[in-house]
């Protein structure tokens, strides 16, 4: 498995607002390819907006990053960092992470 950290610096909505306002987004990327889960994450007092994401494979989450980059730069967002890292199961089961 693999987790995919995403973050970039959003003017908002945030909180209530933004859960209302991305519910269709959110349930779309249910359908995408190798997605197991997404985190949401946010920090109002900093304007940034993100997620963290985890794939089946690593292929599948440079497809979905890939994607992802392209759709907020089309609203405008800049300065995106990705990263993709490989998930320690044995360690990570250990401390009881949602993987299984």
């Amino acid at each position: 498995m693999y987790l995919l950290q995403v973050d970039f610096k959003m003017e908002g909505p945030f909180g209530e607002e933004m859960a209302n306002s991305f519910q269709e987004l959110a349930r779309s990327i249910n359908n995408e390819e190798g997605v197991i889960w997404k985190i949401w994450t946010e920090n109002e007092e900093t304007k940034e907006s993100g997620g963290v994401y985890l794939f089946q494979t690593k292929e599948s989450a440079e497809k979905y990053l890939t994607m992802h980059t392209a759709r907020l730069t089309s609203f405008g967002i800049r300065d995106i960092r990705g990263k993709i890292f490989k998930v320690n199961e044995a360690l990570s089961t250990i401390n009881h992470a949602p993987i299984k």
